[in-house]
C-alpha cells in the first residue's frame, strides 16, 4: 500500500483544529474551525474520491480519538460506512484498547510497523491529519503521497505541519486545483532528499 497523508493548512501552515473551536484547544489554541467556512460541495465529492482509494487508515492517537469519537454515531453521512468499516490503525504509547472496530495500536517502534503495512497488499494506507506523526513519518521516508488543503486565512498562532527544525524533504507536484469555496488542493509525490542550486547568470 501506499502510505498517502492528507491535512488541510493555513496559508501559515497551522494544522491544529480545522474543525470546529474546540477540536484542539491544546498549548491555549483559540482559533479552531478556520477550515469550516471555506467547504462546499465540490470538496466533499473530492474527498470521497480520495476516500474510495483507501484500503485502511493511520492515525495519530488525538486524530484517532476524535474520529472514534464522533463516526460511529454519524451511520447517515456518505463517508461512514468507509472510515467505520475499513481497518484502522493508530500510533499510540498510551492507549491500551481501542474501540472503534476493527483497530490495532501501533505502540512499539511506530515506523516499522508502519512499513510492514505498506508492505501489504492494497491500494492507499491513508492518513488524515494527524501532523505530528507525519512529521516523523516523513523524517523516516515514509510517506508516499501528500495531499495538502490550504485554506485562504492566517490565524497567527497553532501547531505547523512543518515546524521549524523539521526534516528535509524533496517533492514533486502532480496535481492542483481549487474549489468555489477558496481552497487549494495541491497533492505532491515524496522524492526524496531535498535538491539545491544556486541562481545567477554563471550557474
Amino acid at each position: 500500500m501506499k502510505l498517502v497523508v492528507q491535512e488541510f493548512l493555513t496559508l501559515d501552515g497551522v494544522s491544529q483544529g480545522p474543525g470546529s473551536p474546540d477540536e484542539d484547544t491544546s498549548d491555549g489554541f483559540t482559533r479552531g474551525g478556520w477550515f469550516v467556512p471555506h467547504l462546499d460541495e465540490e470538496f466533499d465529492r473530492l474527498v470521497g474520491a480520495w476516500l474510495g482509494e483507501a484500503d485502511a487508515f493511520l492515525f495519530g492517537r488525538r486524530t484517532y480519538q476524535n474520529f472514534a469519537r464522533d463516526w460511529p454515531k454519524m451511520t447517515d453521512h456518505p463517508f461512514a460506512g468507509i472510515l467505520n468499516g475499513l481497518p484502522k490503525y493508530v500510533a499510540s504509547h498510551s492507549l491500551t484498547k481501542a474501540e472503534w472496530n476493527p483497530t490495532t495500536i501501533l505502540s512499539d517502534d511506530v515506523p516499522a510497523q508502519v512499513a510492514e503495512l505498506k508492505r501489504r497488499p492494497g491500494r492507499e494506507l491513508q492518513m488524515h491529519g494527524s501532523a505530528q506523526l507525519a512529521q516523523s513519518l516523513l523524517a523516516a521516508g515514509l510517506i508516499d503521497t501528500l495531499r495538502l488543503v490550504i485554506a485562504p486565512v492566517v490565524v497567527g498562532q497553532g501547531r505547523r505541519l512543518f515546524p521549524d527544525g523539521g526534516a528535509p524533504a524533496g517533492l514533486r507536484l502532480v496535481s492542483h486545483r481549487t474549489t468555489p469555496g477558496g481552497l487549494s488542493v495541491h497533492t505532491f509525490e515524496s522524492t526524496g532528499l531535498p535538491e539545491y542550486g544556486t541562481y545567477g547568470a554563471d550557474a
